[in-house]
């Protein structure tokens, strides 16, 4: 009697083992690829569900997205510059049955496919470009490493690149460059300032000639400004009227005397 109960706890020990493993619990961010002596049976989750205890075996595969930095790669621009370049790489698992059977690891492959894409795609491009147009070899990165990582299931979505390590001496010729393109600016803005000061100034010229009595008018107002300093100054102004026929009489005395024969 004893015997049969210790062979019945037994086997109830094994169904137990047997019924635990073939319950599976997958998180809503995962999946399980099931595999059938070897054959893939395809994906389920998440929740629970009942596998075939040993001849099933399932893998799990993360959906969620990874963020992997792109560890500084050393680069040789167009220009023959040579510059220290990291990147930031954003993906993640779009169909996991691909990810488990199409490559052995899904995340290393993709860091060594975004490295390589990195040296090539910087190594096509000049410094200027690298500096200006950032954006547009971020979108040349992604579309590269998506189509690479593609057949694998795996959905590059963004690429950044960090941050740009230039040489001193790169960095001591590009600020000679920005500092001599500022001046040029300012003299270029220094001398459309004078051109226009002398248009106004050439301008006002004109209207004075055309009436005398602005100039007069000008004199005027300059003495007002004159007057609200505190000093012991006075000026009287004196119309060009009254002066204007004496020097007319000096004018004409100056032209005889010239034409005088000896």
């Amino acid at each position: 009697m004893e015997g049969l109960i210790v062979i019945l706890a037994i086997v109830i020990l094994f169904l137990l083992i047997i019924l635990t493993s073939s319950i599976k619990v997958v998180q809503e961010y995962e999946r399980g690829v099931i595999f059938r002596l070897g054959r893939v049976v395809g994906a389920r989750g998440p929740g629970l569900f009942l596998i075939y205890p040993i001849i099933d075996r399932m893998v799990k595969v993360d959906l969620r997205t990874v963020t992997m930095e792109v560890p500084p790669q050393e680069v040789i621009s167009r220009d023959n510059v040579t510059i220290k370049v990291n990147a930031v790489v954003y993906f993640q698992v779009v169909d996991p049955q691909r990810a488990v059977i199409s490559v052995l690891d899904y995340i290393r492959a993709t860091a060594q496919i975004a490295q390589t894409t990195l040296r090539s795609v910087l190594g096509q491009s000049d410094l200027d470009e690298l500096l200006a147009r950032r954006e547009e070899i971020n979108q040349r990165l992604q579309k590269i490493i998506d189509e690479q990582t593609e057949p694998w299931g795996v959905k590059v979505s963004v690429v950044e690149i960090k941050d740009v390590e230039l040489p001193q001496s790169m960095q001591r010729a590009m600020a000679r460059q920005a500092e001599a393109e500022r001046e040029k600016r300012a003299k270029i803005i220094h001398a459309e300032g004078e051109y226009q000061a002398s248009t106004q100034l050439a301008n006002a010229a004109n209207i004075i000639a055309a009436q005398p009595a602005t100039l007069q008018l000008r004199y005027l107002q300059t003495l007002t400004e004159i007057a609200v300093e505190k000093n012991s100054t006075i000026v009287f102004p004196m119309p060009m009227d009254i002066i204007k026929p004496f020097l007319e009489m000096l004018q004409k005395k100056e032209e005889t005397q010239i034409v005088k024969p000896e």
